[in-house]
């Protein structure tokens, strides 16, 4: 068992004692967060004189050497250590010999691992909104192709007013921009640098704090050593912003799934986005939409996780921040996956545009125009409603649509309805005269999308 703290210690861990406290089978996927941590803390105590030039140049190279080896499957890292920090520091202790003892000369564990989830986030942050932004690009496409798809929009799941397959997309384009934005503004509050927090007080070490902040790429040094070795607030809401995403994408799923239904048949999902039944060959399952929305669970579960740990933790530093890593990893993973497969299975994905405004026409989502139309001919809005009410419960019983009524048929309901009235409460019309930016009318639509083109590009 490679240990850095035995010194105070009379005998050894208990094995199962030192299993459940050892965090090595999950941290190990900071090796190159914590050798670069490491890289910067010797090249600032190199610079100031805490160690010799030489003793900084063989640390430096051999943490080098000792990332190199890993990322080519040289060296293993495995159970013998305690955790990443042990593996790092004891590898080059093996390599360089009294030199790589210096190495933590003024730094903790607490604010090392600090460091290293750090550094970790951030890189998961822009690999996240890297990814984001590719779906956008595919939500976009599809709804340059399609401002003229005529499609029911829909309250409590019930046809409500006729609107087009790209005002639909355009909906997600913006909950999905937010995400965005909330990438970028956890980015700017998580990016200070807590190395030379030390235990919880820093040290008497003559350490250059906003060296090292640099080197790292960070704003700066973090301004209170306690709260710097104590803070998961930037992983919380990291969790928080993968969980909103996961929400999105949980909703979108869900609409495509009504969509492929048989009842709908608005999609069709391409076959590499696709699974058959066992025993129904007549299946074809959307099961990358319903496992973006079954995971979504499992994204707020990490999040509930790492809030609950950190609800009673006294200041500063308690192995229970431990917990912030395995649940937090898989969430990042998890969210990646699921957007990867999202875009794939959105871009592949093909349109039935004449399922789509067949439902328009035969879910009365014109109702609203044709009231708007009494309205025009003079007729008070409350007493419209109460008409088209009327000619709406006469359709259902005759089985039919307000334009596939006669005009004697409107008549016999309104003597105010004429023959323009067809033209009226057409899909097209109904869509086209909304006009106001946000509306899904044609002009509206395009003057939206030369925006998200000017955003995508910045």
């Amino acid at each position: 068992m490679a240990q850095l703290w035995g010194g105070r210690f009379t005998k050894e861990t208990d094995a199962q004692v030192y299993a459940f406290n050892a965090s090595i089978d999950f941290d190990k996927r900071l090796y190159r967060q914590d050798i670069e941590g490491s890289i910067a803390h010797a090249t600032m105590l190199g610079r100031q004189g805490i160690l010799t030039e030489e003793e900084t140049q063989k640390i430096l190279d051999g943490l080098r050497g000792i990332r190199e080896d890993i990322e080519r499957g040289k060296i293993v890292i495995d159970s013998r250590y305690e955790d990443i920090h042990s593996f790092v520091e004891a590898n080059l202790i093996d390599r360089i010999g009294d030199a790589g003892k210096k190495l933590h000369t003024g730094r903790s564990r607490n604010d090392q691992v600090a460091l290293d989830m750090r550094l970790y986030t951030r890189e998961q942050i822009l690999a996240v909104d890297a990814l984001l932004k590719e779906l956008l690009q595919v939500i976009l496409q599809t709804m340059e192709e399609n401002l003229e798809t005529y499609m029911p929009g829909f309250t409590h799941l019930q046809k409500a007013q006729p609107i087009t397959l790209a005002h639909h997309y355009g909906a997600y384009f913006e909950m999905f921009k937010r995400d965005r934005q909330r990438m970028k503004d956890i980015y700017e509050r998580m990016n200070y640098c807590p190395l030379g927090a030390g235990a919880l007080a820093g040290t008497t070490y003559p350490l250059d704090r906003e060296l090292t902040a640099q080197l790292l790429d960070f704003y700066g040094p973090t301004l209170n050593s306690m709260d710097s070795v104590s803070d998961r607030d930037y992983l919380i809401e990291f969790l928080a912003a993968l969980s909103t995403v996961m929400m999105h994408l949980s909703r979108f799923s869900e609409e495509i799934i009504i969509w492929n239904s048989n009842e709908y048949q608005f999609v069709e999902i391409d076959d590499a986005y696709s699974t058959g039944s066992s025993i129904m060959p007549q299946k074809k399952n959307p099961d990358i939409a319903e496992l973006v929305r079954g995971k979504t669970g499992r994204v707020y579960g990490a999040l509930m996780s790492l809030l609950t740990t950190m609800k009673g933790i006294p200041l500063a530093y308690n192995k229970d921040m431990q917990e912030d890593k395995e649940m937090a990893f898989d969430a990042m993973d998890t969210v990646k996956d699921c957007i990867t497969l999202f875009t794939g299975m959105l871009a592949t994905m093909k349109f039935r545009t004449d399922r789509m405004a067949k439902s328009a026409m035969n879910g009365f989502t014109n109702a609203t125009d044709a009231a708007d139309y009494l309205v025009g001919k003079g007729v008070p809005f409350r007493d419209a409603h109460g008409i088209i009410g009327r000619l709406v419960l006469y359709c259902i019983e005759q089985n039919t649509s307000i334009d596939a009524l006669s005009l004697e048929q409107l008549q016999s309901i309104s003597d105010r309805f004429e023959a323009d009235i067809y033209d009226a409460i057409s899909l097209k019309t109904c869509v086209e005269k909304r006009l106001t930016i946000g509306a899904p009318g044609p002009d509206a639509m395009r003057k939206v999308i030369a925006l998200h083109k000017a955003y995508l590009v910045r």
